[in-house]
């Protein structure tokens, strides 16, 4: 297994590039967008630096790949963090200059499509940060998750490991953007269920690989950033979680089946499974609809572990992706799950 090669970390006072390697959401919801740039100078003490493609919408995959290049290269910027996802960053990855960004590593802290420039980074021999987009996390009305604020923290200013908690307190249900009375209270959360643990009979320790498992899905279609010797996932800690677009149980199912086929599940020796997005504007589940939907995923999954890697250690439930709060997993970088002691902790 390939050791982890973790970039230098910002200090408060630094510049960290924000960028929209997919979409240029910023520009349609821009109170999202400044709260979080605010709280990234009030609270953590860096400097937020745009590019051309930040706020645009539409921008073209060579104007984004342009961005990142920039970020990158300039050796003032001591991290880079996208702005929020979206949908064809799968487009921009042909268009990355993978030297120059080796030559130049930096943090990266994106999720839900930026699983795309996540995998890119780890093949390329970095560890990058799943999690913590500025207008989703950083961004969140009434003020930052407690739970997402202090693993934002670490995985920014620390190194060494950093143990996950099971959620407080959680939620799923959004408000509107657009709607400035969103932004005057918190969004309201609902007691912590904890994680559901499957095969805890022993530790597990490895590099993590996966992400949004639509976003893996596309990047098996494409054959991108998937490693060709698949032993370098051996012994490693598969991370899935599915985003608001809530794909059928049946869709999990068969994404996870095709995995199986390629030989990617076997190799792994741990699965975290993120809580599932329950609800969305196009399907506002009541909690019960949201429970059973959750269910059904649980099952999809288990079905075809079962199938492919009956034995693997399995966490559900574990609160990073799409839901809040968020934790910040390091991508390609040591993840530890301790089945008998029910712990995982992350090396930031």
């Amino acid at each position: 297994m390939t050791p982890p090669s973790y970039p230098p970390k910002p200090v408060p006072g630094d510049r960290v590039a924000v960028v929209s390697p997919s979409a240029g959401l910023p520009g349609l919801f821009p109170r999202p967008y400044e709260l979080g740039l605010k709280r990234l100078r009030e609270e953590f003490g860096l400097e937020p630096v745009e590019y051309p493609a930040t706020r645009k919408m539409g921008a073209t995959p060579r104007e984004r790949a342009d961005d990142l290049h920039a970020a990158f290269a300039d050796p003032g910027i001591k991290a880079v963090m996208a702005s929020i996802g979206g949908d064809d960053q799968i487009t921009v990855l042909p268009l990355l200059d993978r030297e120059l960004i080796r030559a130049n590593p930096k943090p990266f802290f994106g999720m839900s499509d930026n699983t795309n420039l996540l995998a890119f980074l780890r093949a390329s021999g970095m560890v990058a940060y799943h999690g913590a987009t500025v207008m989703c996390e950083l961004g969140r009305p009434g003020a930052m998750h407690p739970q997402t604020a202090e693993s934002l923290r670490a995985a920014l200013f620390t190194s060494g490991p950093y143990e996950l908690r099971p959620a407080e307190r959680w939620r799923d249900v959004d408000r509107d953007w657009a709607d400035p009375a969103t932004f005057d209270a918190e969004p309201e959360t609902r007691p912590g269920t904890g994680w559901t643990w499957h095969h805890a009979d022993r530790v597990v320790e490895g590099r993590s690989w996966g992400g949004c498992l639509e976003i893996v899905g596309w990047l098996l279609m494409a054959d991108r950033e998937v490693a060709h010797d698949l032993s370098e996932y051996d012994g490693g800690v598969l991370l899935l979680e599915t985003s608001e677009g809530m794909p059928s149980a049946r869709e999990v199912f068969c994404t996870m089946r095709a995995m199986g086929e390629r030989g990617l599940l076997q190799r792994f020796a741990a699965l975290l499974v993120g809580r599932p997005k329950t609800w969305s504007f196009e399907r506002p589940h009541s909690p019960e609809e949201g429970a059973r939907y959750a269910a059904e995923q649980r099952e999809a999954v288990l079905r075809a572990m079962r199938m492919y890697a009956p034995d693997t250690t399995i966490v559900f439930d574990v609160d990073f992706g799409h839901t809040d709060p968020q934790l910040v997993i390091p991508y390609g970088g040591v993840v530890r799950v301790d089945g008998p002691a029910r712990r995982i902790t992350v090396t930031y």
